[in-house]
């Protein structure tokens, strides 16, 4: 059984930011480090089989010039630039196959799907390679790769992936640039809240149950999915804890909530033993956007499933028109 902070101070709750000084100039200079190399944003017409849609797979540089692999997919009979979702992928998975991703192409938007770097799985297949490496040992898993120092910490890669993609979507020209949503759940979700604090202009974002978020707490209260990664791993790095709670505090989704600015919906669930609710409300009230939250009473990490989609669907139908 998993217990988190009860309903009604979940609802006010809104613990301090774990921002590092620095926090401004360290992203500053990691995205323009990426920057300094050329976006090659391709599209390959692929036949996927999906005669309703042009199906693409799709590369750009990311992180360092590493080329970061997706789909892309535009209704067939879309006329104009459209509005487009970026969908990022939860952990331990890649981008699978192009009809595993219907949802925004068949409700009217391009989609535009980042596989994760170095993340594949039997059922969630991935293309995309991390050619960097650890400086240090960690546990099996990418949550302690790099964690002892900012600059090499995984998800510094990922994250900026994730702001690249984004400038792919806007650089296609069946892509509204102005009308660009970044969405995911769960990893999907941090590196959506990321983006969303890092990218100026978005038109949306979707974060379901993110991950990365409030994580000073999460590793306290629960050692589910890769948050037991983190506590595996300091279990036996005693005397590296606040210098790996320090790299983290530079990723913690909290302090991109507090710079975003696009509409969002969020969702939480009470019973998510994997993302806990109170760090899903503690983004949510961070968020500086306009905001909505569905809350889910008696789901665990499948939050809403079909009902938030719907939720989601709704929600670009109104910010759309």
């Amino acid at each position: 059984m998993f217990v988190d902070l009860p309903l009604d101070q979940l609802r006010s709750y809104r613990p301090p930011l774990p921002e590092p000084d620095g926090f401004d100039a360290f992203w500053r200079r990691t995205l323009d480090e990426a920057g300094t190399y050329d976006l090659d944003a391709r599209f390959e017409e692929t036949d996927a089989g999906l005669s309703l849609l042009h199906t693409y797979d799709v590369e750009f540089s990311g992180f360092g010039g590493h080329r970061i692999r997706g789909w892309f997919l535009l209704p067939r009979e879309a006329s104009g630039p459209l509005p487009c979702v970026v969908q990022y992928i939860g952990y331990g998975g890649g981008r699978l196959h192009p009809q595993d991703w219907l949802l925004w192409p068949v409700s009217g938007y391009a989609t535009l799907v980042m596989d994760t770097r170095g993340q594949s799985g039997p059922n969630r297949p991935g293309d995309t390679p991390d050619p960097v490496g650890s400086p240090h040992p960690g546990v099996p898993g990418k949550m302690t790769q790099g964690l002892l120092d900012p600059d090499d910490y995984y998800y510094r890669r990922v994250y900026t992936d994730g702001v690249r993609a984004v400038a792919a979507a806007r650089g296609h020209a069946a892509v509204d640039a102005g009308r660009v949503v970044v969405a995911g759940g769960s990893q999907g979700g941090a590196i959506a809240l990321a983006v969303a604090g890092l990218v100026p202009g978005l038109a949306g974002a979707l974060i379901d149950v993110p991950f990365l978020t409030h994580v000073r707490r999460a590793v306290e209260i629960t050692d589910e999915g890769p948050y037991g990664e983190l506590s595996r791993y300091l279990a036996g790095a005693r005397t590296e804890v606040e210098a790996a709670l320090h790299t983290l505090d530079h990723f913690d989704g909290l302090n991109f909530a507090a710079r975003a600015s696009a509409p969002a919906l969020f969702g939480t669930a009470l019973r998510d033993p994997i993302t806990p609710a109170s760090t899903g409300f503690a983004a949510y009230h961070h968020y500086a956007g306009a905001k909505e939250l569905r809350l889910w009473r008696f789901n665990g990490h499948e939050s809403g499933g079909g009902h938030q989609r719907t939720e989601e669907i709704r929600f670009l139908r109104k910010l759309f028109g």
